[in-house]
C-alpha cells in the first residue's frame, strides 16, 4: 500500500474517531441526557448504561484514532451503530403536549440519524476489513500486514 493511501487511511481514522471520542466524553461528564434516552427506550439501569455507553464510545474512539485492535473495534462499532439506529432513532418520537411541527422536525432528524448510523456501520466494517494502515499501533505490532 502506498504512503499516500496509508496517509488517507489515517485521515479517515481520525475522522471516524472524533465523533465517538467527543460523544463518549460528553456522556461520561454529563450522562443525564443519554440516561433519559435509554429510559425512554424502555431499557433498565439507564444511568449505568449511559456510563457504559460513554466508556465504550470514548475507548473505542481512541482505539480507532491510534489504530489499535482495529478489526475488533471496527466490528464492535458497526454493531453499536446499527443497534443505536434501531433502538433509539428508528422509533417515532411522540411527546405529549409537544407542538406537531416540533415533533415532525424531531422525527425527520431521527431518520437522518438512522441513515448516519447505518452509513457509519458500513465505514467501520470497511475499516475492520481494510485495516488501520501503516500509521497505526496495529501495524507497529505486526497485526496487519502492510505492503
Amino acid at each position: 500500500m502506498s504512503n499516500t493511501n496509508n496517509a488517507i487511511i489515517l485521515v479517515a481514522r481520525i475522522l471516524l474517531s472524533f465523533m465517538f471520542i467527543y460523544a463518549g466524553f460528553g456522556k461520561l461528564t454529563d450522562p443525564a441526557g443519554t440516561a433519559g434516552m435509554i429510559a425512554g427506550a424502555g431499557l433498565p439501569a439507564s444511568s449505568a448504561l449511559a456510563y457504559l455507553a460513554g466508556t465504550f464510545e470514548f475507548v473505542t474512539g481512541l482505539a480507532v484514532l491510534v489504530g489499535y485492535q482495529t478489526k475488533i473495534v471496527g466490528w464492535l462499532l458497526a454493531a453499536f451503530c446499527a443497534f443505536t439506529a434501531i433502538v433509539f432513532h428508528l422509533p417515532t418520537v411522540n411527546v405529549p403536549d409537544f407542538p406537531a411541527a416540533a415533533l415532525g422536525w424531531i422525527n425527520a432528524l431521527n431518520q437522518i440519524m438512522v441513515m448516519k448510523n447505518f452509513t457509519l456501520a458500513g465505514a467501520y466494517i470497511f475499516l475492520a476489513i481494510v485495516g488501520p494502515g501503516l500509521y497505526s499501533l496495529d501495524a507497529r505490532r505486526g497485526v496487519y500486514a502492510v505492503a
